[in-house]
């Protein structure tokens, strides 16, 4: 049933697969969701802009239904190893959040938002998204930059391009999930193929199919879009 549930939903929404070439013709930067150590465990070539969103939380304070995780000052709510030099950059744009949608925790307390401040200050024209974990933070702040920039919010910002090699989600083992009460494992490892990660623009959306969730194969796919260590 919930096979023919997804295959309902790939037969009705606009996708299909297609190849992505990054060239200097448009202006394209980088968007980093939560590659920090508790989820994973320089250079820009076209790239010449980074916005990285760390998940940072306050020990006090939940974020149901999910258990505490990556409390503010602790080694996981750091950016991984490989990308510790991102926060000694001048093109560099940090931002800390504490919920899953990192568009919403851009907004400032007098309203204004820093995400869409970085897009319209550096004139960019499409982002190129990468991080973890595709179907929670990254997947709620594509939906928020999408529908911000289909409202004429986000000028002059065309293309919302998730890179999938470069994504990960979570990997609990079902033998794992299966000895605790409230949790499950993830639909991919019951043996339900998952959604594919899309590619959005103005007109289409395309996936390409998603890596395993490793530290390995996103530094790999870091190095393959441009960035090395």
């Amino acid at each position: 049933m919930v096979q023919q549930i997804i295959d309902l939903v790939k037969e009705e929404l606009p996708v299909f697969q297609m190849s992505l070439v990054l060239t200097g013709d448009v202006k394209t930067d980088l968007v980093l969701v939560d590659i920090v150590n508790g989820f994973c465990t320089v250079g820009v070539g076209n790239l010449s802009h980074v916005f990285a969103f760390l998940d940072s939380h306050h020990p006090d304070i939940p974020e149901p239904p999910y258990p505490s995780h990556y409390i503010a000052g602790t080694d996981e709510a750091k950016p991984v190893p490989p990308l510790q030099w991102l926060e000694n950059k001048a093109n560099v744009t940090l931002r800390r959040k504490d919920c899953i949608d990192g568009f919403l925790r851009s907004v400032e307390k007098d309203g204004s938002n820093v995400f869409i401040n970085w897009v319209q200050s550096n004139q960019i024209k499409a982002i190129l998204v990468v991080g973890m974990c595709t179907d929670i933070c990254v997947l709620d702040f594509v939906c928020a930059t999408l529908s911000t920039r289909n409202g004429g919010f986000l000028v002059p910002l065309e293309d919302v391009i998730v890179y999938s090699r470069g994504c990960a989600t979570f990997d609990i083992p079902i033998e794992v999930a299966n000895t605790f009460k409230d949790v499950v494992g993830h639909p991919q490892n019951l043996g339900v193929s998952p959604l594919p990660t899309p590619r959005c623009n103005s007109h289409r959306t395309s996936p390409i199919p998603e890596s395993p969730s490793t530290q390995e194969s996103l530094s790999r796919s870091l190095e393959a879009i441009g960035f090395w260590g």
